[in-house]
């Protein structure tokens, strides 16, 4: 059931499986695998805001479209670099286990002793900007534009 809310339209699982024209499987199954994050209503309904729609829209085309599989856009937001979005301190992003890996995005992992240990993934800047598509290839060209300064001034 489709409610309105002064931030935004909210739809149900069923609702945005028809409006894109998967099965509630394939949902669940973004989710799952981390390429989304859904928020829960206090029924603990799966609930979709238009964000959310747009950012599977994405994951459509890139899989459709691009023939980019689920893992290889996993490993697409594995390369995203969060830490300098998040002034996260050399100290600290070592400690951090997205740092270090490139199997998937930030928010797919616990953080625990981290800056993140407190964020809201869904409101996180990282996120919110990965969920456009052409803004995940500018992100990863401004993270090697900055190594390169920084390489090229020591």
């Amino acid at each position: 059931m489709r409610t309105e809310t002064k931030e935004s339209t909210i739809y149900s699982i069923g609702e945005v499986a028809k409006l894109l024209g998967v099965s509630v499987q394939i949902l669940r199954l973004y989710e799952e695998r981390g390429l989304v994050l859904i928020q829960k209503s206090a029924g603990n309904q799966r609930i979709y805001t238009e964000d959310d729609i747009e950012r599977i829209r994405c994951i459509r085309n890139a899989i459709n479209e691009q023939k980019i599989s689920m893992e290889g856009i996993r490993k697409i937001h594995s390369l995203i670099p969060c830490w300098e979005m998040v002034s996260c301190p050399p100290k600290k992003r070592n400690e951090c286990p997205a740092y270090g890996s490139h199997d998937a995005g930030c928010w797919t992992f616990e953080q625990k002793n981290t800056d993140c240990a407190t964020r809201n993934c869904r409101s996180c800047k990282v996120y919110q900007l990965s969920s456009d598509c052409g803004n995940i290839k500018k992100l990863i060209q401004r993270s090697l534009s900055l190594s390169e300064c920084k390489d090229s001034s020591s």
